[in-house]
């Protein structure tokens, strides 16, 4: 078993943007359609279900999607904002200007936060002119927060985000790397999923690496150069 660099993730820099268009549907297509067209119904007033909520295990692609919503908000020329719980509390508050809110790790937000969270549901189902969408790890009703916000969350629409297959991710690395112009030797996908990190970002950042990596060297991307990339970075 190859043993995971230490400062890997520091040397890879920051993923590409998320957006509809990098994000492997596989077995969520309803979901991810419904999303797809949110933004643009919202900004021609005409969303009918206005509030969302997801669910999935990590590396399901909730965090992917919610970027992906603002991207396609902005594109449609409506204020969004993502929210986690990183952010400040200030950040929480309703702006009537703001159209498309996008709440991200909703059981790791403290109380003040989920009280936040739970009047900006309120004000969207006030306002016909905007949405909200929220992410979590699990089901409304078996989420880790205040009975009034897990009543919320399941107000509108709950769809559970089925996570990518080994065989989804390999087909979606060669996909990415085809968009990259990049052609990889037929191992490296299978390599890179069962030996390495299991989650479609850090897959995706380490595709970029490869692709810097090769270019620098003027060499394909073969299984010896990706071998030689990582002693690189252990060292």
């Amino acid at each position: 078993m190859f043993s995971r660099p230490k400062q890997l993730s520091l040397e890879l820099g920051s993923p590409p943007p998320s957006t509809f268009e990098n994000f492997f549907v596989a077995a969520n297509r309803e979901p991810v359609q419904r999303l797809r067209d949110l933004a643009a119904a919202v900004a021609q007033e005409r969303a009918a279900d206005r509030l969302i909520y997801l669910w999935g295990e990590v590396g399901s692609g909730r965090t992917h999607l919610l970027h992906a919503v603002c991207d396609s908000g902005y594109q449609a020329g409506i204020r969004c904002r993502y929210l986690s719980p990183h952010h400040a509390l200030s950040d929480f508050i309703f702006d009537p200007s703001c159209q498309l809110y996008t709440v991200d790790d909703v059981e790791l937000l403290d109380e003040a936060r989920q009280i936040a969270v739970f009047s900006l549901y309120n004000e969207v189902r006030a306002h016909v002119r905007t949405a909200i969408v929220v992410a979590g790890s699990q089901a409304p009703l078996a989420m880790p927060v205040r009975e009034d916000l897990r009543t919320r969350l399941g107000w509108g629409l709950v769809y559970q985000l089925a996570p990518l297959s080994d065989e989804d991710k390999m087909t979606a690395l060669v996909q990415a790397a085809r968009e990259r112009g990049l052609q990889l030797s037929p191992e490296i996908p299978h390599w890179l999923v069962t030996r390495h990190y299991r989650d479609m970002p850090s897959l995706m950042a380490l595709l970029d690496a490869l692709d810097t990596y090769s270019l620098e060297r003027k060499r394909a991307v073969t299984l010896p150069l990706l071998r030689e990339m990582f002693a690189e970075l252990r060292e």
